[in-house]
């Protein structure tokens, strides 16, 4: 087994499902990057600067559970290495920010399965995001995965 482990930003838009009451579709995509974080002065600088040519692109189904709660499933296709499927563990949670009009949330998402490069792949996905009032998504995700 290895281990695989790496950060993303991903942006898109998510919106009502037609004809599903309390089910949203969400597709995001990230190029690929490089985080930077660094501690200087007293601040935290933090920035993504995009590197190389590949893209990854996330496609699920959202289902509102309660008040502030929900569950999600879909792929992630991380360009020419594979996809993986996922599913969240738990609920994940979702409520107003600090900013008027923009939501923040946070859930974690077990992988059940991974293709292409990515076969055999198991590991968690944590993912805080925001969503603002047009439906525009900025979804942080820090992965790690585990390989045969």
């Amino acid at each position: 087994m290895r281990e695989l482990v790496f950060a993303l930003e991903f942006r898109g838009s998510a919106g009502p499902l037609p004809g599903a009451e309390g089910r949203r579709r969400a597709r995001t995509w990230a190029s690929s990057q490089v985080f930077r974080t660094v501690f200087r002065g007293g601040e935290v600088r933090a920035s993504v600067e995009l590197e190389g040519d590949g893209v990854a692109v996330l496609e699920s189904e959202v289902q509102v559970t309660g008040k502030g709660t929900f569950v999600e499933s879909g792929t992630i296709s991380y360009g020419d290495a594979g996809r993986v499927t996922f599913r969240t563990v738990g609920q994940g949670v979702t409520g107003p920010s600090a900013i008027a009009g923009l939501r923040h949330g946070a859930v974690i998402w077990e992988v059940t399965q991974g293709e292409g490069r990515l076969a055999g792949a198991r590991g968690f996905i944590t993912s805080n995001f925001t969503v603002g009032p047009d439906g525009q998504v900025t979804d942080n995700h820090f992965v790690r995965l585990f390989l045969p």
